[in-house]
């Protein structure tokens, strides 16, 4: 459904160019969820940003149902159904969460509202008529900015670390919500994100680092790999505890 291929992007920094992705091979299949993951600066935000349009690539090229996207800019692709959640929503003074929906997805039928915030995990009494303000707290504005999202039908969603910023309450409720989007909701997901929970609900895992894909593989393979490393982390732990200095000798 979408294809990246061959994509490489190139920002102008201090001292001229630098490559900050490279050959970016890519398929996005319709209603999958993919969680893409990896080291810090490894170029995760940056497939997201390539994908949107935000970095236009300087090589290679993106397809989007048998259509050439490589050129079009982020308005054109949005209209074509991309869409790209960043780590900070913003807060939008004087406007209210009926507002900013309906500016969303041209519908201001209550039900449809209502619909909406439902799948979202909050309840419409409560905040069809609230203006969006610095009262709201991060996971509120993280399901708002979901639910926003949802509202403009789109084929291919981007989540950039949407977990950031939020308390861990909020954080089980956004997952239970991504969980259910995935089920009711006919597009394609890409969430960036290292936290197990969301690896949890990944169709396929994108492994990124060093602007490039180092593979792309099941979640039960990246789980494990992780539980191995939290093994390792209690064992060492344990022994500095005990005042072990032979890591062999805990290991037994």
């Amino acid at each position: 459904m979408l294809e990246l291929i061959d994509v490489g992007v190139s920002l102008e920094g201090d001292n001229g160019k630098v490559q900050i992705l490279n050959h970016i091979n890519l398929n996005l299949d319709k209603q999958k969820l993919y969680v893409m993951t990896g080291p810090n600066g490894g170029g995760k935000s940056s497939i997201a940003k390539a994908i949107m349009g935000i970095y236009p690539p300087t090589s290679g090229k993106i397809v989007m149902d048998g259509i050439d996207i490589t050129e079009q800019s982020i308005t054109e692709r949005a209209q074509l159904g991309i869409g790209y959640a960043m780590q900070q929503p913003a807060r939008f003074k004087g406007m209210t969460v009926r507002d900013l929906l309906t500016l969303a997805s041209g519908d201001n039928a209550e039900k449809s509202l209502c619909d909406l915030l439902f799948d979202v995990g909050l309840c419409a009494q409560d905040y069809l008529n609230r203006e969006i303000n610095a009262s709201f707290s991060g996971g509120e504005l993280k399901r708002l900015e979901i639910a926003s999202v949802l509202a403009r039908k789109l084929k291919v969603a981007l989540f950039d670390e949407p977990e950031a910023g939020i308390d861990l309450w909020s954080f089980k409720k956004l997952t239970e919500t991504f969980e259910t989007l995935n089920k009711i909701y006919d597009m394609t997901i890409v969430i960036i994100s290292h936290q197990e929970r969301i690896l949890r609900l990944a169709d396929q895992v994108i492994m990124v680092a060093g602007g490039r894909i180092s593979e792309i593989t099941d979640k039960d393979k990246v789980l494990d790999e992780i539980e191995m490393i939290d093994n390792d982390c209690r064992c060492r732990k344990a022994c500095e505890i005990r005042g072990k200095s032979n890591a062999a000798e805990c290991n037994r």
